[in-house]
């Protein structure tokens, strides 16, 4: 009896570990496959990454208030860092609140001073204050440099730290400190923040035949828009285009491509993209009908050109000798593709370059103008517009 109960005793045990050590297995096998799936890639020989868990570590251990220390934040600060440490501008990482409201700016409307920034020369800078918002009532330009926001040092902050310190509620103010080539110092400039909402293009008639057309921004609502100017203009007595860049900061390379189509014949190069190294480059040709390719251009720009502007701008003097006007663009020449990560986080990744149809790098470099004009503090207070002024002087003589 007592030899039966003892044999039962086992079997039971015997069973109960296998069915335990099945289980385990098994969910080990799930925990492993899924972690294998997420994370393992293959890895630099070279790269140990056991120095950022003994950094890690090390900070838990010795860090003077624990109850500081947030692992999540830790995980995105590393991450932030090594994106940082490729020295591109527009390659970063952002955190789930900084992507939310990255996609809010594209959506059109959001709230804040509306100016576009960017990295020139490793400072923060104004590529264009925006048509029709606080920012250009300020008075802010193209080139200004931000040297400090809310008297926070702005030498050292990524674009992203910039737009979340800048952006805020309407009617609240924000002040930056900015300078400004020809000024002897620094100037604190207070915006009080509104909703922002770009009128995308707008046009007018100049000297009876001259259609003087403003685009502001290559978002989704320019085509619908310039559509609608395209048709007016057809039916207008103009006779000569001055297509006016100056302060885009750019938008849709698929916007400014479409633009294109308007001006330049079915099948001419747009613009090149430039992968680098030894990969192939795509090239991006004209689609449209080419409605004013037979019409007399000139083009204004500055140094708030940039980006799908810039592609514009020298895809017509590339393939038109279309002639510039004005200041050197800004030289935003790149693409970056958003890559998704988990919680909402994702990375804004340059992957690629701009060439003009001649193979002219933008990025960096920007576009030359053929006739140099600058315009002046003086001509902003006084209403005056040497540069729109010179456009019509030369086109005149077009024919």
């Amino acid at each position: 009896m007592f030899d039966f109960n003892f044999n039962f005793d086992k079997k039971i045990i015997y069973v109960v570990v296998l069915v335990a050590c099945f289980i385990a297995v098994f969910y080990l096998g799930i925990w492993v496959g899924v972690e294998k799936v997420a994370y393992c890639v293959p890895q630099p020989e070279n790269i140990n990454f056991s120095l950022f868990w003994d950094a890690y570590n090390k900070l838990r251990e010795n860090f003077i208030d624990p109850s500081k220390i947030d692992d999540q934040k830790i995980i995105y600060g590393a991450i932030k860092g090594m994106a940082e440490s490729l020295g591109d501008p527009y390659t970063s990482f952002f955190t789930p609140e900084e992507a939310e409201t990255f996609m809010q700016s594209l959506s059109g409307s959001f709230e804040g001073i509306g100016a576009e920034l960017g990295i020139r020369k490793d400072q923060l800078t104004i590529i264009a204050p925006l048509e029709g918002t606080p920012a250009q009532s300020a008075g802010l330009k193209a080139g200004d440099i931000i040297l400090e926001i809310n008297g926070q040092d702005a030498s050292n902050i990524t674009i992203e730290e910039a737009v979340n310190l800048i952006r805020g509620p309407e009617g609240t103010d924000v002040v930056l400190t900015i300078y400004r080539d020809g000024w002897t110092s620094s100037k604190d400039i207070r915006i009080t923040r509104g909703t922002i909402k770009i009128t995308p293009t707008k046009w007018s008639l100049k000297d009876n035949d001259i259609a003087y057309v403003q685009i502001f921004q290559f978002d989704e609502a320019l085509s619908g828009d310039f559509k609608r100017e395209a048709y007016e203009i057809l039916q207008s007595p103009a006779k000569k285009i001055i297509l006016d860049l100056r302060n885009n900061p750019g938008g849709y390379l698929e916007v400014s491509q479409e633009i294109a189509g308007y001006f330049l014949k079915n099948g001419q190069v747009v613009t090149i993209e430039s992968f680098g190294g030894s990969e192939q480059q795509q090239i991006y040709k004209s689609e449209g009908n080419g409605e004013f390719a037979n019409y007399p251009v000139v083009v204004l720009i500055n140094q708030g050109s940039a980006s799908a502007s810039e592609i514009l701008a020298g895809a017509l003097r590339d393939n038109r000798d279309v002639m510039l006007v004005g200041e050197k663009s800004f030289g935003k020449g790149s693409v970056q593709e958003v890559v998704n990560l988990r919680g909402g986080s994702f990375l804004k990744i340059t992957i690629s370059k701009w060439l003009t149809p001649n193979g002219d790098s933008i990025s960096e470099v920007g576009l030359e103008p053929d006739i140099k004009v600058e315009l002046s503090d003086h001509d902003t207070e006084s209403n005056k517009d040497p540069q729109l002024e010179k456009a019509l002087e030369i086109i005149k003589d077009l024919k």
